[in-house]
């Protein structure tokens, strides 16, 4: 019989994104995961992380049950460093001080371009979504980090729309469309960890979950995966890290 993890998907996808990120780093967060990971990345291992917020919040350090629902929220500034326009945080990408931007999407392609914008045909979309926020500024200035949920329906040979660059077309695309800087750098979803390719840009898996197979990862996926012969295991959560992700979380409103 297999032992079922005591641990949920959301918690797994959490602690494996906190892992990415190391100490000094400066990171652009968005709300959910990416904001969960990186304070816990803060409490475990990387206490002079700085983290950015859209709404203008430079070194926000948040308080466990505290979690904000927005990067507007007034909880994001609790002990910040300082707090700026929108704009002017922006300018900080722009600049190269920032070292990841973090976030979601609701699709994302072969070459890690995101959509958050719709799904389906432009002039008549199935779904509107969100939109961009500060995500194509983001993405278009920084190395990025993607962590969502691994589904077939959200990994997509190509997204409906460009909501937030990747490698775009993969090679030097990104370059050759006017982005010298930056690019997709980690994918974390709750069946794997992928990089890229150096050369085509295209999303490789680097190592698989626990209890996860190749067949499985592949099954969720939505076009063909390139599976290098040392695909690695990630190391399953600690009780330190569930701890600690626990008591940031205690209401479980971002981890189930």
């Amino acid at each position: 019989m297999t032992h079922k993890p005591d641990y949920t998907a959301a918690e797994l996808l959490a602690i494996l994104s906190a892992r990415q990120l190391k100490d000094g780093m400066v990171v652009f967060a968005g709300v959910g995961i990416p904001l969960l990971a990186a304070t816990l990345a803060q409490r475990l291992h990387c206490p002079g992380l700085t983290i950015l917020f859209e709404g203008g919040v430079v070194g926000a350090f948040v308080e466990p049950g505290k979690l904000p629902p927005s990067t507007n929220d007034q909880r994001c500034t609790a002990r910040a460093n300082m707090v700026l326009g929108s704009a002017d945080v922006l300018l900080l990408l722009q600049r190269g001080y920032v070292d990841i931007g973090f976030m979601g999407g609701a699709q994302i392609d072969q070459y890690g371009n995101l959509n958050s914008s719709f799904i389906g045909d432009a002039n008549h979309p199935a779904v509107r979504l969100p939109g961009t926020g500060g995500g194509n500024d983001i993405a278009s200035l920084a190395n990025m980090i993607v962590a969502m949920k691994h589904e077939k329906r959200r990994f997509v040979e190509n997204v409906d729309f460009i909501t937030s660059p990747g490698w775009m077309h993969g090679k030097d695309t990104r370059r050759q469309s006017g982005l010298p800087f930056g690019g997709m750098f980690r994918v974390v979803t709750d069946l794997a960890v992928f990089g890229f390719d150096e050369n085509t840009h295209r999303i490789k898996p680097l190592a698989l979950n626990l209890g996860v197979t190749r067949e499985q990862v592949q099954d969720n996926t939505g076009f063909k995966l390139d599976f290098d012969s040392d695909v690695g295991l990630t190391e399953p959560p600690t009780d330190r890290e569930l701890s600690v992700l626990r008591m940031l979380d205690p209401l479980r409103l971002y981890i189930g």
